[in-house]
């Protein structure tokens, strides 16, 4: 018997409480980052179900959300810091 099963309910389990954390979080950081670890254990979880099926392609498809995660993550980020997404200080060059 394989200790992958096993392996992937506690990685949901991480992924609940993480959704929890992101639900009844005190500031706006605490959500985001509890996002950021939902999506981390996202990832873990594909990669395991990849594993578990014998399937390689799924790490394919967990290496693209990893980068949709990152990506995501700094724009909220951003979003939340400055209120908006453009680049710059917003003062035009002469």
């Amino acid at each position: 018997m394989s200790l992958l099963p096993a392996i992937a309910i506690a990685v949901l389990v991480a992924m609940a409480l993480a959704l929890l954390r992101a639900l009844l979080g005190p500031s706006v950081w605490d959500r985001i980052l509890a996002v950021n670890m939902f999506g981390t254990k996202t990832v873990l979880f594909i990669a395991l179900l990849g594993a578990i099926s014998g399937r390689g392609d799924y790490l394919d498809v967990a290496l693209v959300y990893a980068m949709i995660n990152f990506v995501a993550v700094i724009a909220v980020m951003r979003l939340s810091e400055s209120g908006r997404l453009g680049a710059g200080s917003g003062r035009k060059a002469r």
